[in-house]
């Protein structure tokens, strides 16, 4: 049968009408909110549901998103589950049940029919040539999130998982998603909590929430969809603000960061925490979430951890600089002496860890020190020398 990851994931994808097809297909409450519903569903399944109630989420899935699933390729596995539900000894029939299952290549019927009988009636595809649907993203696309220099990920709550690009025809998607805690995982948010001056309170164990584009190619930086909003057990988590526009006429767009949302989960094992995400489908883009117990970290930290590389050999730097006063034969200007000052230029302060990217190819150094408090108070990793990229993995002091 299918993973339970997996159909937890069919069922949070449902409208009210199927969650109240599929309660009342199990003989449960089907009255109530979305919510409610939702909850009561997915309790289903954590009580060990029976393979009769697994096919009917398939089906319900299937009608919704008609080629997901290639009907064939299932085929096996529904015969021998629906074999051993209904006991089926040699000799015995199935009478017929009210379990159609619709898939997008084929009507699946159960029939009455003897056990020499093949249990399956398989009907010819019906497929419009001329239109064909769009495929479906998986529900779990290999999508790597950039590491983030200031949090160390304990663990993954909530793997990669497709936003999906179906139904372009509505201005707003809407998915929910489910997790929940371990007794030790809640231990350890709660026992990292720091109350701040003013009454404020913050945790150094984080639930965090990250979106990106559903990209497989390369490890993906944050990225939020359009018209993004957030609600966390019913209560809406306020985004960060818009970033300045870059040119008049263009369209303004949120900066992609991590968001930290624990203050609006629920800080017990007992109860499960939704997420319902609402956004405005973009043509030809697909969008992913992922949810993360992290530790978040100090630039004292990152910087103990950087000396922990190693210092660069002071003999690299003397090469180099033989390297850009050795005349160049096809220029005309021979450079003479090379100038490098030892004060930051972000702090405009003597050098105390002087710190380049390797990816650089100027002398000049900065503060080490005083480049990641920058960076933890608002993350760009921007050499202040030459304005290119310098993230942290390639930082080193120059000895």
């Amino acid at each position: 049968m299918a993973d339970i990851e997996e159909l937890r994931n069919m069922v949070s994808s449902f409208r009210v009408s199927e969650l109240q097809v599929l309660l009342g297909f199990a003989g449960r409450n089907k009255s109530g909110r979305k919510h409610e519903l939702l909850l009561r569903a997915l309790h289903l399944l954590r009580s060990g549901c029976s393979p009769a109630v697994q096919i009917k989420i398939k089906e319900l899935y299937c009608r919704r998103y008609p080629r997901t699933f290639d009907g064939l390729q299932d085929l096996a596995a529904l015969k021998s589950s629906i074999k051993s539900y209904f006991h089926i000894d040699s000799g015995a029939t199935i009478v017929s049940s009210d379990l159609p299952l619709q898939t997008g290549h084929s009507d699946l019927q159960l029939q009455q029919v003897s056990c020499d009988s093949p249990v399956f009636h398989e009907s010819k595809p019906m497929m419009n040539m001329q239109q064909p649907t769009p495929l479906m993203a998986p529900v779990h696309p290999d999508v790597q999130m950039k590491a983030l220099p200031f949090y160390d990920v304990l663990d993954v709550l909530i793997k990669p998982s497709s936003l999906g690009t179906h139904a372009v025809q509505r201005f707003h998607h809407e998915k929910y998603f489910i997790f929940a805690l371990t007794p030790q995982q809640v231990r350890e948010v709660c026992i990292s909590r720091d109350f701040l001056p003013g009454g404020r309170r913050d945790y150094m164990v984080q639930i965090q929430l990250r979106f990106c584009l559903a990209e497989t190619s390369c490890p993906q930086e944050d990225n939020y969809p359009n018209s993004l909003c957030i609600k966390v057990n019913g209560k809406l988590f306020p985004l960060p603000g818009y970033a300045p526009p870059p040119k008049n006429g263009v369209e303004q767009k949120r900066p992609g960061r991590p968001l930290n949302i624990t203050s609006l989960v629920r800080l017990s094992s007992a109860v499960p925490n939704q997420i319902v995400v609402t956004w405005a489908p973009e043509i030809g883009k697909t969008y992913s979430m992922s949810v993360y117990l992290v530790r978040q970290l100090t630039s004292p930290l990152l910087l103990q951890r950087l000396r922990m590389k190693g210092i660069r050999n002071p003999d690299h730097s003397r090469a180099l600089i033989k390297e850009k006063l050795t005349a160049d034969p096809d220029s005309e200007i021979a450079t003479t002496s090379l100038r490098v000052s030892l004060m930051c230029p972000l702090g405009k302060m003597r050098l105390t860890v002087p710190c380049r990217a390797v990816t650089c190819s100027h002398l000049q150094c900065f503060d080490a020190a005083l480049y990641l408090q920058m960076n933890e108070k608002k993350p760009t990793w921007i050499c202040p020398v030459c304005d290119k990229k310098a993230a942290y993995e390639s930082l080193i002091i120059d000895g």
